[in-house]
């Protein structure tokens, strides 16, 4: 059984399917961007916006995610780098 999604763990879990919003990106026009990730890889976050399908890659840009319970978390992207399946094994010194 999967603990559940809080802010302190959000990286560990799966994130297709929750709400997101790019917060900051060196990217200026990924800012604001939002919707729902659809699909993640090693380096990209796909979110449909409503109207297309967007590729933000997750190194330049930081998200903040809509969690079940309704809070909202920002995530530097550069933690979020890597096969989705290997965060469960990453650990982080400062959290």
């Amino acid at each position: 059984m999967m603990t559940p999604i809080t802010p302190k763990n959000v990286w560990r879990h799966e994130l297709i399917g929750l709400e997101v919003k790019v917060a900051n990106s060196t990217c200026k026009s990924h800012i604001g961007l939002h919707g729902k990730v659809i699909d993640e890889t090693k380096n990209m976050l796909i979110i449909d916006d409503g109207f297309k399908r967007r590729k933000i890659p997750k190194n330049i840009s930081e998200f903040r995610f809509k969690l079940p319970d309704g809070c909202w978390v920002s995530i530097d992207g550069k933690i979020l780098v890597g096969r989705p399946e290997d965060r469960v094994k990453k650990t982080i010194r400062r959290w």
